[in-house]
């Protein structure tokens, strides 16, 4: 921890890049924006930090939290260099270390962030810093679902009546043939969200916008069967990519769609949306509305309970592995957010 400002005499603009680290970790590990404003030039970055770290605040003195210790590193990408400014993309990893009910758990988080710097006499200071990933999924689309065709589709869109087969790809990933009814494994499930939870499974393409893809992936671990028609907006399915064609079903990949797919599917995964977050178990999922319009953008993987018997859950877009389940640390967070708690059936129908 380190009080001091940024970029005195003759440092250069990474002393001033260690400061903020320390600065960062004391700020997210006390849930306190002080050290944070003394150092950010950026009237609006302090201010949201401000407010999302009093929320923070409030949500471990609600759930009786003890922070025991924070850690962070950075992983500098690139630096942009001019004479009197500096613009870095990076990574922000923090662990945050905790106690409830007497049990220490581990919180992890990876962000992307671009940080400008910029030199005023023989200063550097930090002027901006831009988080680069949400869990804001851009949706471009209205979308519906119509269930007696079990189609889930965007308004307007006319889906091709032929499906197409990549089984080379299929099989690079797994399937379940032979049986008719599936046992869903959710210690399976939750052994490969954990595994893959800071990183990309090179077997499945690589989406800027992941998080929905990563939990369709995590649902397949543990055996829930595709539903494969080979058109994108009906049923629940990945065969890869050929070229720039992308050989998967919208429930796969976008947030709003499997959130809508899952309680309405009967064949292959399904599940049902339950009221609150205590009634969901490792395995199961949760979809975020941040504006409270309907349109879901993000999804997580419930992955472990903490001692409240509430999830802890993992994500991609923003890696993270046993958060806790409300993101209202999260920059996406409005007090109009919404959830849906889906509970995936123990047994599926191939």
């Amino acid at each position: 921890m380190t009080g001091a400002l940024l970029g005195g005499k003759g440092m250069s603009w990474k002393t001033a890049l260690y400061d903020y680290l320390n600065a960062r970790n004391s700020a997210e590990t006390e849930a306190s924006a002080g050290a944070l404003a003394e150092i950010i030039h950026n009237d609006r970055f302090n201010e949201e930090s401000d407010i999302r770290l009093a929320r923070v605040h409030e949500n471990r003195r609600h759930r009786g939290v003890k922070a025991l210790r924070g850690e962070t590193r950075l992983k500098l990408h690139q630096a942009r260099e001019q004479s009197e400014q500096v613009v870095a993309d990076l990574d922000y990893v923090r662990r945050f270390t905790y106690e409830l009910g007497g049990r220490e758990y581990n919180e992890c988080i990876v962000s992307a962030e671009r940080i400008t710097f910029v030199e005023t006499g023989r200063r550097w200071r930090i002027t901006g810093i831009e988080i680069r990933e949400s869990e804001r999924e851009r949706i471009r689309e209205m979308y519906s679902w119509v269930p007696e065709d079990g189609i889930y589709t965007p308004a307007g869109e006319i889906s091709s009546s032929q499906p197409y087969l990549n089984y080379s790809i299929l099989n690079q990933v797994g399937t379940y043939p032979g049986y008719r009814k599936k046992i869903y494994d959710r210690n399976r499930a939750v052994k490969y969200a954990d595994l893959w939870w800071d990183r990309y499974n090179p077997a499945f393409a690589e989406l800027e916008v992941d998080c929905t893809s990563y939990v369709s992936q995590c649902l397949f671990a543990g055996g829930a069967p595709m539903n494969y028609t080979g058109k994108r907006t009906s049923g629940w399915w990945y065969a890869g990519q050929q070229g720039s064609r992308e050989l998967w079903s919208y429930s796969w990949a976008v947030a709003q769609a499997l959130q809508l797919y899952i309680p309405a599917s009967r064949k292959g995964l399904r599940g049902t949306i339950v009221s609150s977050a205590a009634e969901l178990r490792p395995g199961d999922c949760i979809s975020y509305d941040w504006d409270g319009d309907g349109r879901f953008q993000h999804n997580t993987f419930v992955t472990a309970l903490d001692a409240a018997g509430m999830p802890l859950v993992n994500a991609h877009t923003v890696s993270s592995k046993h958060r806790y389940w409300d993101y209202k640390d999260s920059h996406a967070w409005t007090d109009r957010t919404r959830y849906a708690f889906v509970r995936i059936a123990d047994e599926m129908d191939e």
